[in-house]
């Protein structure tokens, strides 16, 4: 066995939901000495899955930062909380943390309003979410951990979520 091997596993996800994220107004703070970061505001979602399916309660946000990368391209980091609650009545916390990757002409066509799309082939946002709950009909997310593919959209972002299983 190699040392990436873990007996006769391979690391497997389900899919846990979809959550889109609506953003409000981002702050950018500018460059300091170490990064750029730049704060966004959530102003609501809303996450639908075949176990899970709620709101995404306004005011949580992600504080991120960014740099540039060998090739050019801008990478960054997220840094998020946020309250999501389900459609009967339980609240959950997710925080999470992530990588972006978007190349220069990604980047461009971003600030773009004439191109409200771009590929999401051609950049990348991966967050890892983190659930905690004290409703015991969701206590089964209190052990999940979970991987992220994310979409920018002209008001916030989608990801789809899967379950670490």
């Amino acid at each position: 066995m190699s040392e990436f091997e873990f007996g006769d596993r391979a690391l497997v996800g389900r899919p846990l939901c979809v959550a889109r994220f609506e953003v409000g107004g981002i702050m950018d703070l500018g460059a300091s000495a170490w990064t750029t970061r730049r704060i966004g505001y959530i102003t609501g979602g809303r996450f639908e899955g075949p176990r899970l399916k709620g709101e995404i309660l306004p005011g949580g946000g992600n504080w991120s930062t960014a740099g540039v990368g060998a090739d050019g391209a801008a990478v960054g980091t997220f840094d998020a909380r946020c309250i999501w609650k389900t459609d009967d009545g339980a609240m959950i916390y997710v925080t999470y943390t992530g990588r972006t990757w978007v190349p220069p002409d990604v980047g461009a066509a971003f600030r773009d309003p004439a191109q409200p799309h771009v590929d999401v082939s051609r950049y990348r946002l991966r967050i890892a979410p983190v659930f905690e709950t004290s409703d015991k009909r969701y206590d089964w997310l209190n052990a999940v951990l979970a991987v992220g593919m994310g979409e920018r959209l002209s008001d916030g972002v989608r990801h789809h979520i899967f379950e670490v299983v």
